[in-house]
Formats: C-alpha cells, structure tokens, sequence
C-alpha cells in the first residue's frame, strides 16, 4: 500500500475478484492486470513526471442561497450543475480526477440549500440538469433522496439528473432496494446513470446482475471510460468492452484520454494513440455504429472531443487544443470562474488550452 500520495483502497468484492483472476489466470494475464492497473497502487506514482495538475479544472461555484458556503458544486456548462454529496469511494481509482480533493460529505441541510441554489432567479432558466458525483453518491442512498425530493420542491427547472457511480462494478450487492427506491415515483424527473468500466473483466456476473436491476426500471445507463496504458490500450480489448457494454443496454458516451493528474504517468498514452485507436474502432465496421464512443480529452477549461483541427500547436511535450467555449459564456454561467494559466483566449473571446501529452 501506497505511503505517500493517494492511498490505495479497494472494496472487498474487489479484492475477491483480483485474487480468484491470480489463481485462475495468473498476476501478469491481461484479465488480471485490466483489474489491477485500474486499483492496485503502483510506485511509479510517486516518480517525478511531467504531469503536474491537482486536479482536472477548477470550477467551483460561488453564488447565492448559501452556495458560496457549499463545498461541491462546480459548474463549466450552462444547462448542467455538477454536485458531489460526498467524495467517499469505496475503492480509489489510481487515475482518480478528484484525488487530491479535501474529502466531505454534505449535510441535509446542505443538499437543501443546493436545490434552493439551483432553482433560484439566476439559475432556474439555464440550469435544466444536474450530474449528482463525486466520490460515489449511491453509498449515500437515503440524502440523495433528501437530495432529489428538495430538488423537486426547489427546482422544478430541473428535469434530468444524472447519477454517477462505480457501485455496479466495485460492490454490485450495493444496488439494493435503498438505492433502486430513488429511481422510483419522480414522475418529474428522467434519470440517467453514468458509470464507468474500462475493461470487459469488469462484467463480472454480480456487476450483469445489477446493471439489469437499473435498466429493467425504465433507467437508461452509459459509461464513461478512459484510455489506460496496460489496461485498455489495444483494439481487441476495446472491441471486447463496447460489445460488452452493448450486450448489457449501457449506451457509450466518452472515451477519455486518461488526465494528467500527478502520479498517472505510467497509465497515460500518447493522444496520438488514443486517436489511432479511436479511429480504428469506430470507422473499421467491427463495432457496431450504436456503440461507437467519442474521443475527448477532460481538460483545465473542460472537456474537448477530438475533431479535425482541435490540436492547433505543438510544445515541449503540450498539445494546444481549440474548444468552442467563449469566455463571455463561461463567466456568465459561473461569474467568478476565472481562465487558468494554460487558457489561451483568441480575438473572438474563444478558448484554447495547454494540454499535457501522454507517451506511448
């Protein structure tokens, strides 16, 4: 276990499945290893590299209503207000965007005054969806209710809330009543569960099991995975994963370049390879075109998708990458947002930014 840095922690369901690949498959078989990269700490975090950032944006908001009280909410688009309840896990990601967050988990009170926030003057006609993140809200089941009730009582802008989890594949006996019950009698809103799985191991038969007690709700689920060196980084592994995750009613939605967050070196590609490999599998006819994710790079102002001219520049190990964010917008919807370092703003009030290359 790791003595510096982030601290490794897996979940016991984990724990079990790493052990019984070692015995079946052994510690250097691609099933096992596709597991253990994901969670398992390794040295290499602690070696000097040229990935340096804390954390992945810094988009905290600072309003009314409390809010500038709130730790948890950070908002960079103008419909959608991210929340994080809690940033407790039950296992850490070693890639993980929110590492080196200083860990809360949010009061009733609290979460009330979020749903005040977000139906006040300022918000209600512009803010129409919420991302519930964090840390893992589902292992909070009974204040995100507290949550999603307030929300219809405060803010009946919003209609879509998206809830984010790694339960189904960390601790799948988690899915239980308490969490299936927040899905239920909200006529008002459409739920969305977000998750991420980033190799087709993760499909374990518990993991199957709960996925189908969401989906058989009426509740559409979609995942976000990120390209990890050793873990995902060849054709055949992702084919395997978006046949999988198609098999399992999980819609695809990004495929991320993994971020340059301190100590994630050794597991960061080059985006050179992430295009490569983007490019062969969604425009070689071995995926299925409803199962085709898009590239994207989470960068300091946000996320930007990979498209023909987004990489405008060159440096010293950095890509310039052009996004359609206009500054103007962006400090409308979170005036106190500023532009980091790496932020480049053009003429037109258009911003580009400084986005730490991975190798390999």
């Amino acid at each position: 276990m790791a003595t510096v840095g982030f601290p490794e922690k897996i979940s016991p369901f984990l724990r079990s499945k790493l052990a019984a690949l070692e015995s079946s498959e052994g510690n250097s078989s691609p099933s096992y290893l596709g597991l253990a990269r994901q969670y398992v700490y390794d040295p290499r975090e602690d070696q000097d590299s040229k990935e340096q950032n804390a954390k992945h944006y810094e988009a905290a908001v600072q309003g009314p209503d409390h809010a500038h009280d709130l730790p948890g909410l950070e908002r960079l688009y103008r419909r959608t207000l991210v929340i994080e309840p809690t940033l407790v896990c039950l296992a850490h990601c070693r890639y993980c965007l929110r590492s080196n967050y200083q860990k809360h988990t949010l009061t009733e009170k609290e979460l009330i005054d979020v749903a005040r926030y977000c139906g006040n003057a300022a918000n209600r006609d512009t803010l129409n969806e919420v991302l519930i993140t964090g840390g893992d809200p589902l292992i909070i089941p009974n204040r995100i209710e507290v949550l999603l009730n307030a929300l219809i009582d405060h803010a009946p802008n919003i209609q879509i809330i998206r809830l984010a989890t790694r339960l189904t594949t960390q601790d799948p006996t988690r899915i239980d009543e308490s969490v299936l019950g927040l899905f239920l009698n909200k006529p008002s809103l459409r739920f969305e569960l977000a998750t991420q799985i980033n190799h087709p191991v993760e499909f374990f038969q518990e993991s199957i099991e709960a996925f189908a007690k969401v989906t058989d709700l009426g509740v559409r689920i979609y995942s976000q995975n990120v390209l990890l060196k050793g873990v995902n980084d060849d054709l055949d592994s992702l084919i395997e994963l978006y046949d999988a995750m198609r098999r399992n009613r999980i819609e695809a939605h990004y495929l991320f370049h993994s971020v340059p967050i301190r100590g994630t070196h050794h597991l960061r590609t080059s985006v050179a390879r992430g295009i490569d490999l983007a490019r062969s599998l969604t425009s070689s006819g071995r995926i299925s075109g409803r199962a085709k994710p898009m590239f994207a790079a989470m960068t300091d102002i946000g996320k930007i998708t990979f498209y023909e001219g987004t990489i405008v520049d060159r440096r010293d190990g950095k890509l310039l990458l052009r996004s359609q964010y206009r500054l103007a917008d962006r400090r409308a919807w979170n005036p106190t947002w500023q532009p980091p370092e790496t932020a480049v703003v053009d003429q037109d009030g258009y911003l580009s930014v400084w986005y730490v290359d991975g190798e390999g």
